[in-house]
């Protein structure tokens, strides 16, 4: 049995790796594949496979693929069109290398979610099922670190901004969205499943200012701005145009409900309730 993971030198990645060692898979059953192996070489030296592998190289990624038993697919970063064109490309590999079952991160209700960039997940998961490839869809919605890797400024300025309103979101932790790769990897009965991972309730910006504010001893206030406002905020803050747009974007369909709904299909996969907003919040500020 190889497992493949893809993107394996990102946050989702890696903890995607540390939870099948964590599960007793042996390491050398594990194939970590990065785009830089120097970076990776903490893995090598417990015993995982470490491989070049890039999402824009068929020769080069079908080779790192090539006699895995599990692949997990782990959607790229960047623009929409430089995403898909990526996971094309990545789709053609694994077919070449036949690998033997596909696991893919994508997005909650793909299909019909209006997040704009979902269309990257919905055309995704359509060329995954084209290309003949046994699989399995993990739709997760948000991290938790989305939100709280920015949560010391927003304590220091006193407020967490977005555009999201009112509207709800499910959060839940890359731990937990990484542990359900890790099982559907590691054992039967997954293929050709569609699972809406979500956290075990969906919250507030306003719940999550108010838990911020409890932990810090300061008052944190949920700020919320207009779309455009948002937008240039966030450009202020040095991101790139098309993920400033695309996180403006994303929160204005938050607010309609786009990432509100709440199954216990994650739960029920790892096993034990998903990271709360005290234990999301505790993590941010220690850290």
């Amino acid at each position: 049995m190889t497992i493949a993971i893809t993107a394996a030198g990102g946050h989702l990645g890696r903890l995607v790796v540390e939870d099948l060692l964590e599960r007793g898979v042996p390491a050398e059953q594990i194939r970590a594949v990065v785009r830089t192996p120097d970076k990776a070489q903490d893995l090598a030296a417990r015993g995982v496979q470490v491989v070049r592998g890039d999402y824009a190289d068929v020769p080069g990624l079908t080779e790192a693929l090539r006699g895995a038993d599990k692949w997990v697919f782990i959607s790229s970063s960047g623009s929409d069109e430089d995403r898909l064109s990526q996971h094309l490309t990545a789709i053609q590999a694994g077919r070449a290398a036949g690998v033997g079952h596909v696991i893919y991160t994508s997005i909650p209700k793909a299909e019909t979610n209006p997040i704009p960039f979902a269309s990257v997940h919905k055309d995704t998961e359509a060329a995954i099922k084209e290309s003949g490839l046994p699989y399995t869809f993990l739709r997760n919605n948000w991290y938790w670190e989305n939100l709280t890797a920015s949560l010391p400024n927003a304590v220091e300025h006193g407020a967490i901004i977005g555009s999201v309103g009112s509207g709800l979101t499910a959060f839940a932790s890359r731990a937990d969205y990484a542990a359900a790769a890790a099982v559907v990897a590691t054992t039967e009965g997954h293929e050709g499943e569609v699972y809406e991972l979500t956290g075990d309730k969906a919250y507030s910006y306003a719940e999550i200012a108010a838990e911020v504010s409890r932990q810090a001893g300061k008052d944190v206030a949920a700020v919320n701005l207009d779309p455009e406002e948002y937008r240039k905020t966030l450009a202020g803050f040095g991101l790139p145009d098309f993920l400033s747009k695309g996180l403006a974007d994303a929160d204005s369909k938050i607010a309609e409900g786009a990432l509100a709904d709440v199954t216990d299909t994650l739960r029920t996969l790892i096993g034990r309730p998903t990271t709360t907003v005290a234990e999301a919040v505790t993590d941010a500020l220690k850290a």
